[in-house]
């Protein structure tokens, strides 16, 4: 069985994917804002209802996050839910 080539990656799984450099760096800043409103969500110990009432936003939408679909999130969005949930969110620039 022939072995298979290792790449090494670029830091961002995105870009290791084949999206533009643009693309990989919104879907990047976008699925670590989730990680953080999940991780906010769980060590607050919040149902889906609880999380909804205090992120402004519906039960479902709330599950829709916490499974992860970052297509159903803008930007501007994560960032207003992180801010709600207690987070400080800031920008580094490398």
């Amino acid at each position: 069985m022939p072995k298979e080539k290792i790449i090494d990656s670029s830091g961002n799984v995105f870009v290791d994917l084949g999206f533009s450099p643009e693309e990989a760096t919104l879907l990047a800043m976008r699925a670590e804002l989730m990680a953080v409103l999940r991780e906010a969500i769980t060590n607050a110990g919040w149902t889906q209802v609880q999380a909804a009432a205090q992120l402004g936003i519906g039960q479902s939408r709330v599950s829709d996050l916490l499974r992860g679909k970052r297509d159903k999130f803008s930007l501007d969005m994560l960032v207003t839910l992180a801010t709600r949930a207690g987070c400080h969110i800031e920008l580094a620039v490398a």
